[in-house]
């Protein structure tokens, strides 16, 4: 599991303001950012790792540990990036070509 529990940013407000004023995300926390190919960590505080998915939830691409301040890639075919504390793709093997299973958060749900 790459987060128990992670918000989804789907409007343009949401995906602008993104991970932007936290001080830190929490270990099993992250961000989905849905339409995204490209992320950056400008006006961030803490390093994250970024995943790229295609339409079908395949990783495209891993960004360990984006630093802030920093632009990450664009990824072409990139639909939706999941946004994590870094150190959780290297932790989990999360590389390229792994299938993600995004589900709706059910708090005390099964």
């Amino acid at each position: 599991m790459l987060a128990g529990r992670a918000d989804l940013a789907d409007s343009f407000l949401t995906r602008a303001r993104g991970l932007l004023g936290r001080a830190t995300l929490a270990p099993g926390d992250g961000l989905v950012i849905r339409p995204c190919n490209a992320v950056h960590t400008v006006g961030m505080r803490f390093p994250i790792d970024v995943i790229h998915l295609d339409a079908d939830s395949r990783v495209l691409r891993v960004v360990a540990d984006l630093r802030p301040w920093r632009l990450g890639p664009l990824v072409r075919g990139s639909r939706v990036v999941v946004e994590l504390p870094a150190g959780t793709t290297s932790a989990t093997g999360t590389e390229q070509g792994d299938a993600i299973q995004l589900q709706p958060y059910a708090p005390g749900g099964t």
